[in-house]
């Protein structure tokens, strides 16, 4: 009898997983994972940003320090003409 009660158990459990999530939570998992890739994507955004302005920066210094150097090297050039 033990046996028979375990098969029909077992046999419950495997229907039920079977059935697999309702039309009710397959939306609800749905509207999560959404949500959690809108979350990620502005995260992904605003690095971008960040790391656009550390670049635009970055470029900027750049750009005044090789000027400057330039200056500075024209400079006793021209003294010497």
């Amino acid at each position: 009898m033990k046996k028979v009660f375990a098969l029909l158990v077992m046999g419950g459990l495997v229907s039920l997983v079977a059935c697999g999530p309702s039309e009710e939570e397959q939306k609800k998992m749905e509207e999560e994972a959404a949500a959690q890739v809108e979350e990620m994507m502005k995260g992904l955004e605003e690095e971008i940003d960040n790391a656009t302005a550390e670049m635009e920066e970055a470029v900027e210094e750049v750009d005044s320090t090789m000027t400057e150097e330039a200056a500075t090297e024209e400079a006793p050039k021209e003294e010497a003409h």
